[in-house]
């Protein structure tokens, strides 16, 4: 039932229908963006009220702790584990992924991210911080991984027309998830919140449930193009040449372009990390106006992906990466002038342009990897690529923190302490640009023959095949199912939208 073989699309099959599969599991996911929201309750899980500090806690005794309230920073943990397993569970499998089809890997997915959350769960309940670590932020981070990339290689099979808009589609979900999670969470917490409990493991609980429905529903509305369909008359359907995953990371072009979204990452995730203080420090805003512009930026960063993405089908990948890197400079690097100018839109406006390179950079990169290695073993080179993820999530808040601490007790007043900052983030973009700049195609030599492409279902070869239209190839049109499927993942992302909206009209209303 699982079997990539047994998902292959038959005839008359509308592509329609995979986009919001993948954003099924995408939004369920993309809540890991969102955990911070159960930082503050869980450091008062015992108290429930007011935390039972210990003065003497250290992050050893912390994870084994039952009488001592967890700190937030050793809670914190937990979301750095979600992206450094997300990374690492991708490169490991996914060569595996490209064998087993997006349907096993959605459901060993859903199984782990879920069943990670109940684990997380009875962390809680038992009040151990490792059963914690090891159930949301091990296998969880696990099941991140498989999510995260399981449609990407089905997609760009599926829309060798539009690689960017497909992948811009289903990536975009990844930054939504929490926009619908967080607001989600904190709505159940309330609900579930007693004198002697802060609602946590209980509204755990219930978001494992709601999203092992969803991203089951996902997995199994996968479907692979069948090849034969779309060979010409007479002719036999072979796979495209594509470089074998082994193989790519021998390649230079890899490395370029692992370096190409680690140092746009870097840059990006160091932004949004320090916005809402930046904001705070550089304009005096209150903490309401601080939440507004977070909920703005998480609009940009969910339309980034879709937006630069799409555009990416009609420039190209690589010029869509300048186009970061180079409007990227220019904005960090103006970022200072308009903080000292006291121009409080611009610096927004700057900022908010800037994420949205950041969120299109992730939903780019797959369309990248296929124009550069074929299609074939997108998902599995993807997955390796994602170690660039990893890194940079280290990378980039770690060097924004320490900047700004190093400025502090230098004496530099708050109100300047980023300047440095933002002009080190460009200087990491023009690295950026110079690593584009050299990506070059391939030779031939390296491209697998149609023999070592022993995929059960490879994909389509191209749109441009003699006497053979779109719909014979199963490519389909909107239809009544594809409406039913859009809405079933629409209607959730749409009230996450107006509720991030409402919350960021506080940033132009100055908190009234």
């Amino acid at each position: 039932m699982l079997d990539r073989e047994r998902i292959v699309a038959g005839p008359g099959f509308n592509r329609w229908l995979v986009p919001p599969a993948a954003l099924a599991i995408h939004l369920c996911i993309g809540m890991a963006y969102g955990f911070s929201v159960f930082w503050l309750p869980l450091s008062r899980a015992l108290g429930a009220t007011q935390p039972v500090a210990c003065p003497d806690l250290t992050l050893g005794r912390a994870l084994f702790t039952t009488t001592c309230d967890w700190r937030v920073s050793d809670l914190g943990w937990m979301y750095t584990l979600f992206f450094v397993f997300l990374g690492s569970s991708a490169a490991l499998w996914g060569g595996w992924l490209e064998r087993a089809g997006p349907r096993k890997a959605g459901v060993v997915s859903a199984v782990c991210w879920c069943g990670g959350i109940v684990i997380a769960a009875m962390g809680v309940i038992v009040h151990q911080l490792w059963i914690m670590w090891l159930g949301g932020g091990v296998i969880g981070g696990v099941g991140l991984g498989l999510g995260y990339i399981s449609p990407v290689s089905t997609l760009v099979k599926w829309f060798p027309d539009r690689r960017g808009m497909a992948t811009g589609m289903a990536i975009m979900g990844f930054g939504g998830g929490a926009m619908i999670g967080a607001p989600l969470a904190n709505s159940l917490m309330t609900y579930f919140r007693t004198p002697t409990s802060v609602g946590v493991w209980e509204t755990f609980l219930v978001l494992a449930a709601v999203y092992f429905v969803f991203m089951m529903g996902g997995a199994f509305s996968y479907r692979v193009p069948d090849s034969a369909r779309g060979a010409a008359p007479g002719k036999p359907a072979t796979a495209d040449t594509s470089v074998h995953h082994h193989d790519a990371i021998k390649a230079k072009q890899f490395w370029l372009i692992w370096a190409v979204l680690c140092l746009n990452v870097s840059a990006g995730i160091g932004v949004i990390g320090m916005a809402s203080p930046m904001l705070q420090e550089i304009f005096g805003a209150s903490a309401a106006v601080a939440a507004g512009f977070t909920g703005l930026i998480s609009l940009f960063n969910i339309g980034g992906r879709f937006f630069w993405a799409s555009l990416s089908d009609h420039i190209g990948r690589k010029a869509t990466y300048a186009t970061f890197f180079l409007l990227g400079i220019a904005l960090y690097a103006s970022a200072p002038s308009l903080a000292r100018a006291g121009s409080q839109a611009a610096f927004v406006l700057a900022i908010c342009v800037i994420v949205s390179m950041y969120g299109g950079g992730f939903a780019t990169i797959p369309a990248y990897l296929a124009d550069t290695f074929g299609t074939q073993y997108v998902g599995a080179i993807h997955g390796r690529l994602l170690t660039a993820w990893s890194t940079a999530g280290l990378i980039g808040p770690v060097l924004v923190n320490y900047i700004r601490e190093a400025q502090i007790a230098a004496g530099v007043p708050r109100q300047q302490v980023y300047d440095f900052t933002l002009y080190i983030l460009a200087g990491l973009l023009v690295v950026g640009f110079v690593a584009n700049a050299l990506v070059k195609p391939l030779a031939a030599c390296w491209f697998a023959s149609g023999e070592q492409i022993t995929s059960p279902t490879p994909q389509i070869p191209s749109l441009k095949v003699p006497n053979v239209g779109i719909r014979d190839v199963g490519f389909g049109t909107w239809d009544f199912r594809a409406a039913l499927a859009w809405t079933a993942v629409g209607v959730p992302l749409a009230w996450g939208t107006w509720v991030t909206v409402a919350q960021a009209v506080v940033l132009f209303t100055g908190g009234r």
